[in-house]
């Protein structure tokens, strides 16, 4: 059943923290080489050169100008990176783009979580995911499965990552709520399974 205890929205968020500080300066060094390249193809407005100028500058512009305002966004916790609200779990599109764009799984197609280590993080330790299970025959499949399986939860490529991928967070240090915080805020509103895969 569909759980509504606590119809508030549970919102994580991300501190300010130094590792996405160096992310919003990277963007902001390569959207200032991007305008470089479009001022150095406007001198020279005739040839081949400044309009390849021109046209690389531009598609920089677009794409690093949108990496500065992503970055900024998760710097200063503009939107959340995880909502549990009434409709169900909602993974919020990132900040600029408009709220529309946001995912969502409802509470009723959502049949168990899993916690699962992956990769290596900064200072030697394995990374965390939860992962929010639609369908409880993924619940099965999680159940019994072997390391490469647990991987491909997070792999959108394979035939059950196409179904989890999108469900799949990578609980950073920097979120203003723990991995066992969210799953007890999610539990509270859907009384579904947790299995916890990290040691294996």
């Amino acid at each position: 059943m569909s759980g509504a205890a606590d119809p508030a929205t549970f919102r994580v968020t991300t501190r300010f923290n130094w590792s996405t500080a160096g992310h919003l300066l990277a963007a902001v060094l390569l959207l200032a080489s991007s305008a470089a390249f479009v001022s150095g193809g406007v001198m020279a407005p005739f040839g081949v050169a400044g309009t390849v100028f021109v046209v690389l500058g531009g598609i920089g512009l677009v794409f690093f100008g949108f990496g500065v305002l992503s970055a900024t966004g998760r710097l200063f916790g503009l939107r959340a990176v995880l909502e549990l609200d009434p409709d169900g779990i909602r993974r919020p599109a990132a900040w600029p783009l408009p709220r529309r764009a946001d995912r969502v799984l409802p509470w009723d197609e959502l049949s168990g979580l899993c916690a699962l280590a992956r990769g290596v993080g900064k200072r030697g330790t394995a990374r965390n995911y939860l992962v929010f299970l639609p369908g409880a025959e993924t619940v099965e499949a999680v159940r019994d499965a072997g390391r490469p399986e647990l991987v491909a939860l997070t792999l959108p490529e394979t035939a059950l990552g196409a179904r989890t991928a999108p469900w799949c967070f990578a609980v950073e240090p920097a979120w203003t709520a723990s991995l066992t915080e969210i799953v007890k805020a999610t539990r509270e509103r859907r009384e579904v399974p947790f299995l916890d895969r990290r040691k294996n």
